[in-house]
């Protein structure tokens, strides 16, 4: 179970993305050849119509195969080709599996929210010498803004600290319905090696209402896509390197870990936790397939962005030739995942 509920969780999320590339393509009435989940030699297929459904032996990734998507293929039938769509269609059928994964997301954090209630910014105390204490803030203060940024979770607070570890802060809290501010420098903390304000939280939840939930579920997938867009901006500057990256192995091992450890509560928990976990992995995939990077959803998308300002399509031979290039790149870079996911299990 540890390493099967991982895998159908991480299936899942892949399978919701491929499952949007899938329905706008027969809304838009393009061929699909084949829907697969996994990759490798077939477990399991058949066919209804055009399509092959397949399962498959390795049980990362999908695809989505369309009639005549990149290179002239046989028998293709003009009126179902993707190419022969509009530039606007093809934009919506390619952008719809990131959408998708936001969709699944939001639908999992539903759940969550929904059972477990949110991480409100409210003080459950405040720590001796800290700077918090010396403003004169206590518990049952509700943090709302820190440096013009908006809190509407604690892991708001969390995030901020840790990209702005030494920055001088202006805080606004809520006490008794008033509205106050206090401005504080960051202490370092020799026990726990960071930067505090030297804040407590209780570390649970509160219940929130059917339109509270609705709501902060969105904010929950927004704040995942913040977190993911954050996370590749470090990354790019050189503020993170690439042994913080993990791939679907390194995810699988995170998620069994989690199920072993909530496992102890009850299977209720363990779905909550592998959900709360996938609201992150699903915005993430959302975010990195729109990246404008050829092989990805972003980079064919820029492709046609391109042909409506040149009012022309990109030769599809010199187009699949740059998404070739792309993908022996992204295959590289899956190996030396793959390598670090397994020296860390190790």
């Amino acid at each position: 179970m540890n390493i099967l509920l991982p895998i159908l969780v991480f299936g899942m999320i892949i399978f919701v993305h491929e499952l949007g590339h899938f329905l706008l393509a027969k809304k838009n009435g393009i061929g699909v050849l084949e829907f697969s989940l996994g990759f490798g030699p077939k477990l399991i297929s058949f066919k209804k119509g055009e399509t092959t459904y397949a399962i498959k032996c390795i049980p990362f990734g999908g695809s989505c195969m369309m009639m005549d998507e990149l290179a002239e293929e046989e028998d293709v039938i003009p009126e179902k080709s993707f190419r022969n769509k509009s530039v606007w269609a093809r934009i919506a059928v390619i952008a719809a599996g990131p959408v998708f994964n936001f969709l699944l997301a939001f639908v999992l954090a539903v759940i969550v929210i929904g059972t477990v209630g949110i991480d409100r910014p409210v003080l459950n105390g405040v720590v001796d010498g800290f700077p918090a204490q010396e403003a004169g803030m206590q518990a049952g203060d509700r943090i709302t803004e820190i440096n013009g940024k908006k809190i509407v979770i604690y892991r708001d607070v969390s995030l901020y600290l840790a990209l702005h570890p030494q920055e001088d802060l202006l805080v606004t809290y809520e006490r008794d319905g008033q509205e106050h501010q206090v401005s504080l420098t960051p202490k370092y903390n020799d026990e726990t090696g960071t930067y505090m304000m030297g804040i407590q939280v209780s570390g649970l939840r509160d219940k929130t209402s059917v339109g509270e939930t609705l709501m902060y579920s969105a904010y929950e997938v927004k704040y995942w896509i913040d977190y993911t867009i954050t996370s590749l901006r470090m990354l790019v500057q050189g503020q993170i390197g690439m042994e913080s990256m993990t791939g679907p192995v390194g995810l699988v091992s995170t998620m069994s870990d989690m199920v072993e450890e909530s496992s102890q509560d009850g299977m209720l928990y363990v779905f909550l936790n592998l959900f709360n976990f996938s609201i992150l992995l699903s915005a993430n995939l959302g975010v990195v397939n729109l990246l404008p990077l050829p092989a990805l959803d972003g980079g064919r998308i820029f492709f046609f962005l391109i042909e409506l300002i040149r009012g022309k399509p990109i030769d599809p031979e010199k187009e699949g030739m740059v998404h070739m290039a792309g993908m022996a790149l992204l295959m590289v870079l899956m190996v030396v995942v793959l390598y670090q996911d397994i020296v860390r299990m190790l």
